[in-house]
């Protein structure tokens, strides 16, 4: 039997203690050191993809540029929302981003075009797994919102897209004031059929 390259048990602590932690429960004003954020997308970057397609894309905020974010992704929503504005929705738009230490806008670039594209889009999900993991490493919280503005097609070109690239949404970052409460999940012998013969 070979023996495990790492601690197994916290790997499996790791993976099953993180949660979503959301803008509310952040530190106020408490800003994380660029170099740390560098290491979480240098893990996200590290994803499986077909063909080594590599298709995710990252804008990163943070500073002055989170409010150049909430004042983009609020104006987008006045005048893309239809009957459907909702001034609630408008108001957290503009006030979210600054309440954030930082904002990673994440994107999937159409690099590999024989691939199906849903292929891509789950390598971008892998990548985003791999960030959050790491921000809980680093005893951050984080959450992916793929809200808002997320699937409006004009909102492509602020981020850099092209026609057939993907805006998958946002992951808010900040240290956690107010930790998450446990999580559940059902058995996983519930989800799993088993072949054996």
């Amino acid at each position: 039997m070979t023996s495990p390259l790492f601690d197994t048990e916290q790997i499996n602590q790791l993976i099953r203690t993180r949660r979503s932690t959301f803008i509310p429960q952040f530190v106020p004003g408490r800003v994380i050191p660029d170099s740390t954020i560098w290491q979480l997308l240098e893990n996200a970057n590290w994803a499986p993809s077909h063909k080594q397609s590599e298709p995710w894309h990252f804008t990163v905020f943070t500073g002055a540029g989170l409010v150049r974010l909430a004042e983009f992704q609020a104006d987008l929503y006045e005048q893309t929302a239809g009957p459907a504005f909702k001034a609630a929705k408008h108001a957290n738009l503009r006030a979210n981003p600054p309440r954030c230490s930082h904002v990673i806008a994440i994107a999937m670039k159409r690099t590999e075009r024989r691939l199906p594209e849903v292929e891509e889009i789950e390598a971008v999900a892998c990548a985003v797994q791999n960030l959050h993991l790491s921000a809980h490493a680093y005893g951050l919280g984080g959450y992916w919102s793929s809200g808002g503005i997320t699937y409006t097609d004009e909102a492509k070109a602020f981020f850099g897209l092209e026609a057939d690239d993907r805006l998958l949404g946002f992951f808010q970052l900040g240290y956690i004031e107010v930790p998450s409460a446990p999580g559940k999940r059902g058995p996983v012998a519930d989800k799993t059929r088993w072949v054996s013969e």
